[in-house]
């Protein structure tokens, strides 16, 4: 469990991190450098989530060596599974990391949300239902590995 004190926001108590692959975690199928590494050292705090539609069947490959689950999800009414997947955890006590529109939903719902903008971009709605943006996928993961950067952004 991660737990944040943020003043003027809030106590944070995160237990899961959800990730969206290709777009968040990966660009055009391929893990961005590095994420296996920060990835397995979140492991050690919190349980590790991967949702996705696999468009490229690529993710399980990819993802082989870190300790996470991987969900390939079907491929229409992502935004209600995602979102059914993190209610399943427990809202409050779970990060979402995503990009796309079908990630809105879970990052809104979610005690923090984090939107992320790679070489795909970002869809509004999910920027607008985000709780930080961070312009690629290290530094989000980063803000829960160094919890002051978060408390800077969110702090009052």
């Amino acid at each position: 469990m991660i737990e944040i004190d943020v003043p003027g926001y809030g106590r944070l108590r995160m237990a899961h991190l959800v990730l969206d692959y290709n777009g968040t975690l990966a660009v055009d199928g391929r893990l961005v450098d590095g994420v296996d590494t920060a990835l397995n050292a979140l492991a050690g705090h919190v349980g590790v989530h991967v949702l996705t539609a696999d468009t490229f069947g690529k993710a399980e490959a990819a993802l082989e060596g870190i300790s996470c689950r991987l969900a390939v999800l079907p491929p229409d009414r992502q935004d209600e599974e995602k979102l059914a997947y993190v209610q399943r955890l427990g809202c409050e006590e779970t990060v979402c990391i995503g990009n796309g529109r079908n990630d809105r939903r879970m990052l809104a719902a979610a005690v923090l949300g984090i939107a992320v903008i790679l070489e795909e971009g970002v869809a509004v709605e999910t920027l607008t239902a985000a709780d930080v943006v961070c312009t690629d996928i290290l530094s989000a993961l980063a803000l829960l590995s160094h919890p002051l950067r978060l408390v800077a952004t969110l702090r009052s």
